[in-house]
């Protein structure tokens, strides 16, 4: 893999990670053979141990899930072991994903291999917007500082603007998210900003999107929490 010469650093591209005909394989299998959540936007299957989308860990309660003969061969080997968890998306056109920075007490390196179309993730800081490509089929590394203290997002909309002014239609796109936890389940990178381990270290306790809900639903009245689940906060 080699790192890009962009801000942020610590981003590693290997193109053509798999060839198009496994590629396709893939998008058989996920098409015909796997059994996805039934509900509409992105929508994710976890192998290894689950991601929880409460604490943006892993999900102690839920037993390890042994990798599929399918997944196996698209095990990245650069880290001398396998990843403890892994997190298949699919990305209907128009889907996307908030900003936001993988906790760094649970995880060290995260790596993504993207399946079908084509798409920008932005990597954000402050006032910094940077744009990657995710090609298909390419694996891409994220360490360092663009791990840790840069936020990544995918924009929900249909179509990207590429540099030559061309328009590009959203298709269906499928990622591999690669997870290696950390050691010692704690990060000494000392940022305030996104690292829960910091926080710790001051007496900040981490805010999580469902205690908000929960907090807000003790001051709404029992007929209102009755009716839709529209307030239930979203899963990045």
């Amino acid at each position: 893999m080699e790192e890009l010469a962009i801000e942020p650093h610590g981003i590693f591209f290997e193109q053509d990670f798999i060839t198009p005909e496994h590629e396709q394989n893939l998008i058989h299998i996920f098409r015909e053979q796997l059994e996805w959540p039934d509900r509409t936007g992105r929508i994710s299957l976890h192998f290894g141990y689950t991601f929880d989308y409460k604490t943006f860990g892993v999900d102690p309660n839920i037993p390890f899930k042994e990798f599929p003969d399918w997944l196996k061969p698209l095990i990245p080997t650069h880290e001398g072991r396998p990843p403890e968890q892994v997190c298949l998306q699919h990305y209907p056109p128009g889907a996307g994903i908030p900003p936001h920075v993988d906790t760094h007490s649970t995880y060290d390196q995260l790596y993504a291999l993207s399946i079908g179309a084509p798409v920008f993730m932005q990597f954000r800081k402050g006032d910094r917007r940077v744009d990657v490509d995710l090609t298909p089929r390419s694996l891409m590394k994220m360490s360092g500082d663009s791990r840790l203290h840069w936020t990544h997002s995918i924009k929900k909309r249909k179509t990207d603007l590429l540099d030559d002014g061309t328009v590009r239609l959203r298709e269906d796109r499928w990622s591999i998210t690669y997870r290696w936890l950390r050691p010692g389940a704690e990060c000494h990178c000392g940022n305030l900003e996104h690292c829960d381990s910091a926080q710790k270290r001051i007496g900040v306790e981490r805010e999580y999107r469902w205690k908000q809900y929960e907090a807000n639903q003790d001051t709404i009245a029992p007929e209102a929490t009755a009716e839709s689940n529209q307030g239930l906060p979203p899963a990045l």
